[in-house]
This record gives C-alpha cells, sequence and structure tokens, in this order.
C-alpha cells in the first residue's frame, strides 16, 4: 500500500512517519513538494504519486496570527482540504483529515459530539470549519478526525513551552478556566493506524467526521500542574503555577472555554480504544 502523508515537520506528520512505517510505502511530501498554501498546485504532485491512501497532517495552525491572515488560514486549511478530497475521490482511494475543537464555541457545558453544531469563534476554527465542509461535500471515502490541545516532544507546542519556562521562572500563571483533553501527536498517529488497519481488513466503521482526543480533561493549568510534577519527579527546578481566568491572559483570538469532546462514536464504529490524558502524557515524557 501507497500511503501519501501531506506534511513533512509538524508534529503529527512526525508521529505518522513513526507509527505507519511498516504498514507500506510512506511519502510525506513537505512544503517544498505539497504547498497547501497554493492549493491547485497539489494536483500533479498526488496525481504523479497515486496513492492509495490520503493523510493530510499539514494545517495553518497558528490560532492568534490567521485573525491577521485570513488569507493564508483559509488556502491551507480550506482550499487544499477540498484539493486534496477532490484528488482523493478521483483515484478513487480515502482521505484521513484533521480537524479541531476550535469549530465549536465551548459554550456548550458538556463534551461536544459529532451531531452538535460548530460555531468557531475566530478565523482558524472557520477555516478548519470550511475544509471540513468542504471535503464532506466532495462526498469521497473519508474520516475527518477532530481532535484538541495536541502535544508531542516535537515542534512548538503547549508541553515543550511550559517545560521550559517552568525551569526559568520562578513563577507562572497558566489560565484555568479553558478545560479540554491534552493529546499526544502519537496517540493521533497509532489511533490513525488502527483504523487504517480496520479499513485493510474490510472491518470500517462509516465514513465521516469522529471526534479523537485522549480520554479525560483537565485546564491547561492542569496540564502544566502535570508537566510541573513530572520535572519535580527528575529533581528538576520548577515554578510556583498561579491559576489565572482567560480575562487575564488576553490573546488575538478567542478560545472555547469547554474543548471536550464525545469519542464515544468513533470507539463504538471503529473500535477504537483510547488512553487516558495523564497515561498519554507519562508515556510520552519516558
Amino acid at each position: 500500500m501507497k500511503i501519501l502523508v501531506c506534511g513533512h515537520n509538524g508534529q503529527v506528520a512526525q508521529a505518522l512517519l513513526a507509527a505507519l512505517a511498516n504498514l507500506g510505502e510512506v511519502q510525506a511530501l513537505g512544503r517544498s513538494q505539497l504547498d497547501l498554501a497554493h492549493p491547485e498546485q497539489l494536483r500533479e504532485p498526488v496525481r504523479q504519486l497515486a496513492p492509495d491512501l490520503i493523510v493530510n497532517a499539514a494545517a495553518y495552525t497558528a490560532v492568534d496570527q490567521a485573525e491577521s491572515e485570513p488569507q493564508p488560514a483559509f488556502a491551507i486549511n480550506a482550499e487544499s482540504p477540498r484539493v486534496l478530497a477532490e484528488e482523493a475521490a478521483r483515484l478513487g482511494v480515502p482521505l484521513i483529515h484533521y480537524s479541531t475543537d476550535y469549530v465549536f464555541d465551548g459554550a456548550k457545558p458538556t463534551p461536544y459530539t459529532e451531531d452538535d453544531a460548530p460555531n468557531p469563534l475566530g478565523v482558524y476554527g472557520s477555516s478548519k470549519l470550511a475544509g471540513e465542509q468542504a471535503i464532506a461535500a466532495v462526498g469521497g471515502e473519508h474520516l475527518i478526525l477532530r481532535t484538541s490541545w495536541v502535544y508531542s516532544l516535537h515542534g512548538r507546542n503547549f508541553l515543550l513551552t511550559m517545560q521550559r519556562l517552568l525551569q526559568e521562572r520562578e513563577q507562572l500563571r497558566v489560565v484555568n478556566d479553558q478545560i479540554g483533553a491534552p493529546t499526544c501527536a502519537a496517540t493521533l498517529a497509532s489511533s490513525t493506524r488502527t483504523l487504517i488497519e480496520r479499513w485493510q481488513a474490510g472491518q470500517a466503521g462509516a465514513w465521516g467526521t469522529y471526534h479523537l482526543t485522549a480520554l479525560g480533561h483537565t485546564s491547561w493549568f492542569g496540564f502544566a500542574q502535570a508537566i510541573g510534577e513530572h520535572l519535580k519527579a527528575q529533581g528538576l527546578p520548577c515554578a510556583e503555577l498561579l491559576p489565572i481566568p482567560s480575562s487575564d491572559y488576553p490573546t488575538p483570538a478567542r478560545r472555547p472555554l469547554n474543548s471536550r469532546l464525545d469519542c464515544s462514536r468513533l470507539a463504538q464504529q471503529w473500535q477504537l480504544d483510547l488512553p487516558d490524558w495523564q497515561r498519554a502524557l507519562i508515556d510520552c515524557l519516558k
């Protein structure tokens, strides 16, 4: 099987390269070969490769920057997924695409299901929602996997930022009224592998949109506390953590207060077991 992974240097793409290595011939194309900022230029490389499966791990993820750069955000997160879906349908192969909790406004008091109406608060969430809608409109076989709070030991993310700041400072203020599920890129990648294996074995569930995060939830403050506990266990310095409301940490883009996603539909349809966020964090840090 020939698998095209769109993206190369991002944390999800890197995790996919490790997780999918022996599933077939995995070809990861980065920006120099597959530039999602120019959607129509994606067609020729995809046609030349003629993959059996496309996994789109590339995205515009600079949430605050997107507020002043809507054009590249929509080109990468909306138009390019549409082109990839069209090319996948033309080849008669599935497309796996990752989306985000930011398609919701966070006002719901309980975890979001796939049946809840999206209502993004900013450009980033709007561009990701437009990508979902574009893929669904094409109508080919696809999985849109919404996730949240992705981290790994690669790239730029909350885990690496906290590890650094907790050791550099004496005190650190972290938002405690936004809740969600920190999700390791390795969890996304291993879950994606399982979904591909189910499909290969003829055990696929229904195609469509699903939620895929680690289980359980915490706040950004709770996530930072868990990171700090690991530093302390290693005998490393760790700043005092102070919880603050989102109003004390203004950003260009508004964030949803509730980012919890109900993942039960994916578990039922595709027989997928997901790890608890704390267990996954420990495994990542090991």
